[in-house]
């Protein structure tokens, strides 16, 4: 790979700029010992754009997990998302495929999650929600519920009693 790159960078038009590119920290030849250990860093450093380059690419592409696109075999380079194929040109760079995708019609819309508990289904988690509230130092989020089932969930001498007699232990 570095002998290809000694060849071809000093002869493309914007040389300087290739060499500058490659140079940099987000730039590397990676050896590996072996298929697994390349998808495993290949996950890893969760690419915008990744070249499947192997003799079973179809049994690779299902083992990316973090790429902001995928193009697999000889005859997919990455100029072809980049001009014709039709695949997203918006993609997630430094890493951020690992959580995100490339741009697309649903990052412009708004979900909204609508959460309704009965008084038997949070009564059932009552203690264990005031027990992560406590837990996260936010225990104004675990009286807010218990004040549901009990008359003083500020008293912390008598919660656990409380608790048991409301039915939440």
């Amino acid at each position: 790979v570095q002998e290809n790159l000694n060849y071809r960078v000093p002869r493309t038009e914007h040389a300087e700029r290739v060499h500058t590119s490659l140079s940099g920290t987000q730039s590397a030849i990676v050896l590996t010992d072996g298929l697994d250990q390349s998808i495993d860093a290949a996950n890893a450093y969760a690419a915008e754009h990744l070249e499947i380059q192997t003799a079973d690419a179809d049994a690779v592409v299902p083992r990316i997990k973090n790429a902001g696109a995928i193009f697999r075999g000889p005859y997919s380079p990455v100029p072809l998302g980049d001009y014709m194929s039709g695949s997203n040109h918006v993609l997630p760079t430094g890493g951020t495929a690992r959580f995100a995708a490339g741009l697309g019609v649903h990052t412009f819309m708004k979900p909204i999650e609508v959460i309704e508990y009965d008084e038997q289904g949070l009564k059932a988690i009552a203690a264990r929600i005031n027990a992560f509230a406590v837990s996260e130092d936010l225990p104004a989020h675990g009286e807010c519920v218990l004040s549901r089932f009990i008359d003083d969930p500020y008293n912390k001498e008598t919660i656990v009693e409380q608790e048991k007699k409301a039915g939440l232990r």
